[in-house]
Order: C-alpha cells, then structure tokens, then sequence
C-alpha cells in the first residue's frame, strides 16, 4: 500500500509582517536532494542496493518497479516483496541490521532516494508529520506480510496467483486496476506463490480463457479477477476457547 503525504499549506504572514517558517512538508523533504539525501535513476534491473552489503540508508521510490528478493548460497533467488511509487525499502537499518539481508533491483526505469540512516533517525524523532507517515507505511507493510502469510496457509495455488495479480495491478486503490507494465515472468510468480512455473502457466491459461486477464504488449488484469477470490467463504482461525 502506498502512503500519502499532506499537501504543502500557504505560509501565513507574522504579525510584524514577516513570513512564518515553513511548516515541514514530507511530500516537499521527499521531492528534493540535499545534504543526506541523494535521487537517483536506475536502468531495467540494475541493483539499488544488494543482499551483504552495509545498510546505512533507506530508500524512497519516487517512480517505477523494484523486486526485492533473496538469494540463498546454492544460487536459489526467493521474491520477497515488489515494491513500486511512494514505498520504502531498506528500512531494516532502522532496528539495528548492520548488514542488507535482500537484494533490491529495478524491475522497470527508476527513480529513487536515499536517505542515510542518521537522516531517517532524526526526521523520525524531530518531524510527526514525517514520523506518522512513515509508521503508516511500516504498519500497512506488516499488514501486508500478514495477509501473504495466511493467503500462502489457507489459499489454494489459483486464489494465491489471482490475488498476487490484482496487488500487482493496484486494485481498490483507484477504482480500477491498472496495466502491469513491469514484465514479470512467470518465474518470479511462482517464487512469489510458492508454486511451480508450469502451475502459474495453467492457471494464466485458464485466467485469459475466461476473460480476466489479457496480454497486449503488458499483462492487463481485469477486476472480473476477484470473483476468483470470492468463490468460496474463506477459510477462519477460530479463536481459544
């Protein structure tokens, strides 16, 4: 989910006549480089940053895809997280990780900034307009690891790629989805769904058959989709008697 940021408010004149300091504006903080701030562009699937090394800073997409993903020592890569516009990453420096534990690279043209650590730190402490935009993104972060924790225990392989899908093309952001212009193989799906890829091709197959996704040049996801989603009560943890 992505956080939005509040809108820049006009600067009243003093009294005396002289303009008030500015209130902070974290849409304004995050739009422009500075001292402990850098913006960078990122080609197709160039590293941001990468698993082992040192994390001393976060992240902010400004625009575009990022995969996060971790590659373990006989080679095998798992997707974690794909990432896009007005989402963090890196935070984990914040509680003390000395070290990057994924590796973050651009799925499509980039752009992002880097924020070091100390500079988050102190926003954090000093700015609550920035500090509860920041909670929000970390909280609907949890949230979201939650929900793929339960999806990948309780859902079958086609609701857990029809949900993957519709998260991918931002439903019930906009009121419709949107093209998914990253090109993600059907690979990177099954890492993702903890399936095979010759399971996400059936189940792609079969999508398209009935009309809830297209491929023209990107893949189009329909918001027939989610009918997937609700063919079934879904399944509840009832609580300690």
């Amino acid at each position: 989910m992505t956080s939005r940021t509040p809108k820049s408010r006009p600067i009243k004149p003093r009294s005396n006549g002289k303009a008030r300091d500015a209130p902070f504006d974290p849409a304004v903080f995050l739009a422009t480089a500075a001292l402990g701030r850098d913006i960078s562009t990122h080609s197709k699937k160039a590293v941001i940053f990468a698993q082992g090394a040192e994390a001393d800073a976060v992240f902010y997409i400004k625009k575009g895809k990022v995969k996060v993903a971790v590659v373990a020592k006989d080679g095998k890569e798992a997707v974690v997280a794909l990432l896009g516009p007005d989402e963090f990453v890196g935070e984990g420096c914040l509680i003390g990780q000395p070290k990057r534990l994924a590796t973050a690279s651009a799925m499509t043209e980039c752009e992002t900034m880097r924020v070091d650590k100390s500079e988050i730190q102190r926003l954090l402490q000093d700015e609550p307009s920035f500090s509860r935009m920041f909670v929000t993104h970390i909280l609907a972060r949890n949230a979201r690891v939650e929900e793929d924790l339960v999806d990948q225990l309780f859902n079958s392989t086609e609701k857990r790629l029809a949900r993957l899908l519709l998260l991918l093309a931002n439903f019930g952001k906009a009121g419709q989805t949107e093209p998914i212009l990253a090109k993600i193989s059907q690979e990177t799906l099954a890492e993702m769904i903890g399936t095979t890829r010759s399971r996400v091709s059936h189940f792609m197959n079969k999508f398209r058959k009935m009309g809830f996704i297209d491929y023209n040049g990107h893949l189009e996801v329909h918001n027939s989709l989610v009918g997937v989603l609700l063919a079934d009560q879904p399944r509840t943890v009832s609580a300690p008697k």
